[in-house]
């Protein structure tokens, strides 16, 4: 699981369509109390900031339209609680840049 602190327009396909159901994948596990991934490093550093959480979709909403991709799956605004920014990284922004790097795949970073 991974939510991307780099802007959408940097993620090659694939990187954002992923993120987008795992971003999903998260809201649901903290919105709804499930239990599977719910200690997972990326779900814990979300909880308690589905505001933040929105706003990420938010972006990768719109990058997803630029492109052209149907996009049918909206947030519920009135469960966006919380912080609304995210200051928890796994991997730095920069880390995250090279990781992606790393992957060679079509991401421009």
């Amino acid at each position: 699981m991974r939510i991307w602190d780099i802007s959408p327009s940097k993620l090659c396909r694939q990187h954002l369509l992923g993120e987008h159901r795992e971003l999903h994948a998260i809201w649901s596990i903290l919105i709804n109390g499930k239990k599977g991934y719910s200690k997972h490093p990326e779900t814990l550093r979300w909880n308690g900031k589905l505001l933040a959480l929105y706003t990420r979709h938010k972006k990768l909403v719109n990058e997803m339209k630029k492109r052209g991709y149907n996009h049918n799956s909206d947030l519920e605004y009135s469960l966006a609680r919380g912080g609304a920014v995210q200051k928890v990284f796994i991997d730095s922004p920069a880390d995250q840049l090279k990781l992606l790097k790393r992957k060679r795949c079509r991401c421009t970073v």
